[in-house]
């Protein structure tokens, strides 16, 4: 956003009495505070007012889905403030002055922290804990750092020369980064244990959900994940197995899933020139207006367009997927029935089929983007033997962020389940705090 449009931006923000756009942002970005320097064009303490509460708010800028813009009560008339373009406005602003500089710590401490998983939850918790004197170690099972960051969000939503700046920053701190470290595999959770005086568990929530439809073993389905690790990986310049590829040139194909990443499967699969994309959703089309009334500062279940509409991607509502049909062993089509939701006593949804022959759509490629179960169980979770919660994430509350087992932690995706960057940045705030009040009885680190 150019700076004059920031200013006018941050110029509609009201400073409101109760500014619930701070209560909605998970990390509780000071927003009318860096509103109003904006305003006045004092970026660089606008600058310190973010960098105070975000570890990364050049990441958050981009991929975030701005629950404050939501919670803004210009949204009450249907045009909230610009926060997320403010805040990338800012952020941008401090890299290109050289504002953003490594934080070091006078007074080193002689504990050691490993952290498993280099996602956004792994580093801003190595990155707190590091400011304030610990050895920190990440380790990383892929051949590079960033995680989610790296390998699940492709380049045209985040760059990944932004990540590596920030990653530099982080080893300029002390951080320092292992990669192609598979504990379970290369290292024992044992040996894990032992070599550290606390460990932070954020290796995510990889367990993909499953779809249990005839015909689901069929070649040519893939797991979202797998389509965008190595889309990622051929932007970065690796080369991929002609016989393991996984392309959408030329052919027709169905997303299944409608959260952002199944946006961004129909992005990518549209940027390699996919004969058509098809983006299914389960639950009916939203309504194009809604009373914000009945659900302001939460955001409204009203339909917003999106890039990919325009680049050619089709969505379908309410349908089912029932069954994948083959040709020669490949998949050539989808089997979708419509579906009916009806509310039960206890106020849950329940889905039913309408009795009608199934919808059939054509795909030679099909992509899985419904979602992420829980941590994966087998290997590290399984050899630590820490406790689990009803829903199959690392069970450990969230002011302490310990787990069963004393000086392990557990932050992020691998403890809250899949959820958003912004919640995984916090996470890892939190159990920075969390560790160092472990290990030093105090701790000078924020609590968000």
């Amino acid at each position: 956003m150019p700076d004059p449009q920031a200013v006018r931006q941050a110029d509609r923000c009201m400073d409101c009495g109760t500014p619930f756009c701070h209560s909605a942002c998970p990390v509780n970005n000071l927003i009318p505070e860096w509103n109003a320097l904006v305003f006045n064009a004092d970026w660089n303490r606008a600058w310190k007012q973010l960098d105070s509460t975000n570890n990364f708010p050049e990441f958050t800028g981009r991929v975030c889905p701005a629950p404050c813009e939501n919670a803004c009560t210009l949204s009450l008339a249907d045009q909230p403030v610009a926060i997320k373009s403010i805040e990338m406005a800012v952020s941008e602003r401090a890299w290109d002055r050289g504002w953003v500089q490594p934080k070091h710590c006078k007074q080193q401490r002689k504990e050691l922290v490993t952290v498993v998983g280099s996602g956004p939850a792994g580093l801003s918790c190595a990155q707190l804990l590091a400011r304030v004197g610990y050895r920190v170690t990440v380790l990383e099972k892929a051949d590079r750092i960033g995680g989610l960051l790296r390998y699940g969000i492709p380049d045209f939503r985040l760059q990944k020369t932004v990540l590596d700046r920030r990653l530099a920053q982080l080893e300029a701190e002390g951080v320092q980064f292992e990669t192609g470290v598979h504990v379970g595999r290369d290292l024992t959770p044992e040996e894990l244990y032992m070599s550290a005086d606390a460990v932070v568990l954020s290796c995510g929530s990889d367990q993909p959900r499953q779809v249990q439809v005839p015909g689901r073993n069929l070649k040519g389905i893939h797991y979202a994940m797998s389509y965008l690790t190595q889309q990622n990986k051929r932007m970065a310049g690796d080369t991929i197995n002609p016989a393991e590829a996984i392309l959408a040139t030329g052919k027709d194909v169905v997303v299944i899933g409608g959260g952002d990443t199944g946006c961004d499967c129909v992005g990518t699969a549209l940027r390699q020139d996919a004969r058509s994309v098809t983006q299914v959703q389960y639950h009916e089309r939203p309504p194009i207006h809604a009373d914000v009334l009945q659900y302001w500062p939460e955001p409204m279940p009203v339909l917003h367009s999106s890039d990919h509409d325009a680049e050619g991607c089709e969505r379908v509502w309410g349908w089912d997927t029932v069954a994948f049909e083959e040709e020669a062993g490949h998949v050539d089509q989808v089997l979708l029935q419509r579906l009916r939701w009806t509310r039960r006593s206890d106020g849950s949804w329940e889905k039913q089929h309408f009795y009608q022959p199934p919808w059939r759509l054509s795909a030679q490629l099909v992509l899985l983007a419904i979602g992420y179960a829980h941590p994966v169980h087998e290997g590290l979770l399984q050899d630590l033997a820490v406790e689990l919660d009803k829903r199959g994430n690392v069970s450990a509350d969230e002011e302490h962020y310990q787990t069963s087992v004393p000086g392990v932690f557990a932050c992020g995706d691998t403890r809250r389940g899949q959820s958003l960057v912004v919640w995984a940045i916090r996470e890892g705030r939190q159990c920075a705090r969390a560790v160092d009040l472990w290990l030093s009885g105090e701790s000078e680190l924020p609590r968000v």
